[in-house]
């Protein structure tokens, strides 16, 4: 186990198997893009408010909606983390969300922590590869208590705004943006991904590796170097 840490002013969270587990994305939300995608494609293909989505992605793959799916499928069964990909994700996902359909299913710990984090004065922030607009989606409908975890965070960083969450670069671009907490030390990251958690140290950040039930299996190497938490009770 790593060192003992001095007390956070900001809590940087990653989302798969940190505060949800990892089947959540995987088992539930990407099949459920998947199979509105067509019906999505047909009503909306010609609507101006959809051309966005639509011609974010490679012309020879938005040539038709029989492409477009194809291109999709092909993305997904790959996990090919794009930010095109991401967006037309995100405006999926939000009618599933608003219409009940989909519901976050936060660890018992996250909501509480959440609330007494900010209580005490933390900031708490999301970086994750899902596009901002799909954070927010999540955080907004859970099975947690407040459901609604928005007025809780403070910003929001993904691939794009940020960069790769495995290169120290991306959380120096992180805490370039709030410069009122100029010191790095003051920041910490919570991860399952050991790769991100070191990359973070890299750039001057404390981190937690978070072990959750379903996350990939730590090597004792991974437990020596870094502090594993089971739950974020143990912060």
């Amino acid at each position: 186990m790593a060192s003992s840490s001095s007390q956070p002013k900001v809590v940087l969270l990653d989302i798969e198997g940190t505060v949800c587990p990892i089947s959540f994305v995987k088992d539930v939300l990407f099949p459920y893009a998947l199979s509105a995608l067509p019906a999505t494609l047909q009503a909306q293909w010609d609507k101006p408010e959809f051309s966005q989505y639509r011609n974010a992605f490679p012309a020879e793959h938005a040539t038709s909606q029989e492409a477009l799916t194809a291109h999709v499928k092909d993305l997904m069964s790959r996990d090919v983390k794009i930010a095109y990909l991401k967006s037309l994700q995100g405006y999926l996902w939000e009618a599933g969300y608003k219409s009940g359909e989909l519901k976050a299913p936060l660890f018992d710990d996250v909501a509480p922590k959440f609330v007494e984090w900010k209580k005490d004065g933390k900031e708490i922030m999301i970086y994750s590869s899902g596009s901002v607009a799909a954070q927010k989606l999540l955080f907004k409908h859970t099975n947690g208590e407040p459901a609604d975890l928005i007025p809780e965070i403070s910003d929001f960083f993904d691939t794009v705004n940020a960069g790769p969450k495995q290169e120290a670069s991306s959380y120096q671009t992180i805490l370039s943006a709030h410069p009122e907490v100029p010191e790095a030390s003051d920041w910490l990251f919570l991860s399952d991904n050991v790769k991100e958690a070191e990359a973070a140290k890299q750039a001057g950040m404390q981190s937690f590796v978070v072990e959750r039930p379903g996350n990939a299996e730590l090597s004792a190497e991974d437990r020596e170097k870094h502090r594993v938490i089971k739950t974020f009770a143990e912060i």
